[in-house]
């Protein structure tokens, strides 16, 4: 297999990057270890629609996400947010309106963000896409080389996977020390988070004048939302897990039922009893976290693409995720960012224009 870019992961990045290529009229090939596209974006399918199990919101401010969800024909909708606020203090009391900021003003899409990852994997040629393909090593040439061994040879080859993730794979020729451990101390944003999701028939908080949003001391819940559609449908409540990641691995069950039990202190015993349940820890996912990513992060990096990391293989070999973006990294902005930066070196050496 040849082409003139290979890309590693198929994730938000990744898929916007082939996107652009592919408008250009420059040929790729994309691999994503999983058996589907999205990365860090997925949501749970239910059959009154989607609740996101990865990143639900972006912001006003942020005009690369805005701007592609208008062009794939997306509906944005405001995050729901009207109603009392929630506190949980350590000993299981519940208090209302104690001054926590909801996240007002934010958006969400429609049919959830998988919808913003499906629609670009649809514009793009089926048999340039490679889901279940793992790459374990990049070679001279450069080359891709996948777990089962098959190659693909390319005249650019990008990176669009988690740095940590990507310092994990062979290269030859070899990494110097410094590009290691430079790509190893980056962490992945989010990587050792784990997010709750439960389904209703309805979003009976609202009914009794709740937004949603609640803080909690006691947990297993820290940071709980509203996590309906547009219209309420489907009514979903959703909580970030302020577990510890190597407190939680192999508890699954443990952190499932006491996330049902909080959810019925703070809202009713109604939220004790969803139509259905999921718990995703991304912490878990060898796609997304390292060992080094179970230490949770106490403020957002500073990302960016080091020095040290750029031009390898003399300028063929790229870095893409959003934790290289050279702004907002981490955020599905980032992504966006650091697909638009890789596009303009790679277009620029193929001689053509943007």
């Amino acid at each position: 297999m040849k082409t003139q870019v290979a890309i590693v992961g198929g994730g938000l990045a990744g898929l916007a990057l082939a996107r652009h290529l592919h408008a250009r009229g420059v040929s790729f090939e994309l691999f994503e270890a999983r058996p589907r596209f999205g990365g860090r974006i997925k949501a749970l399918e239910t059959a009154t629609g989607r609740v996101d199990l990865g990143p639900s919101w972006f912001w006003p401010g942020q005009p690369r996400i805005a701007a592609l969800t208008e062009a794939l024909n997306l509906r944005k909708f405001e995050q729901f947010a009207r109603g009392a606020v929630s506190l949980e203090d350590a000993s299981g009391d519940v208090h209302r309106n104690m001054g926590f900021a909801s996240m007002a003003g934010s958006w969400r899409l429609e049919g959830g963000m998988v919808a913003l990852t499906n629609a670009l994997a649809a514009e793009l040629p089926p048999a340039q896409l490679h889901p279940g393909a793992r790459v374990v090593g990049i070679g001279a040439g450069p080359s891709v080389t996948l777990e089962d061994g098959q190659a693909c040879e390319a005249e650019n080859v990008v990176l669009a996977v988690p740095p940590r993730v990507a310092e994990q794979m062979t290269f030859e020729p070899e990494l110097s020390d410094a590009q290691r451990q430079v790509l190893r101390a980056i962490p992945t944003w989010m990587a050792g988070h784990a997010k709750f999701v439960a389904l209703y028939e309805r979003p009976f908080w609202r009914e009794a004048g709740l937004s949603g949003d609640a803080m909690s001391q006691r947990g297993p819940l820290a940071e709980i939302h509203d996590a309906s559609g547009p219209d309420g449908t489907p009514a979903a409540l959703f909580g970030f897990l302020g577990v510890p990641a190597r407190a939680r691995i192999g508890q699954e069950e443990v952190v499932k039922a006491a996330a049902l039990e909080q959810l019925g202190r703070i809202f009713g015993p109604e939220a004790a009893n969803p139509l259905t349940y999921a718990l995703e820890d991304w912490a878990v996912a060898p796609e997304t976290a390292t060992e080094a990513d179970l230490e949770p992060l106490r403020f957002h990096p500073d990302y960016g693409l080091p020095s040290v990391l750029r031009g390898l293989r003399e300028g063929r070999v790229h870095f893409a995720s959003s934790e290289t973006a050279p702004e907002m990294g981490g955020y599905m902005e980032g992504a966006l960012a650091a697909a638009e930066r890789v596009v303009r070196d790679l277009v620029g050496g193929f001689g053509a224009t943007p």
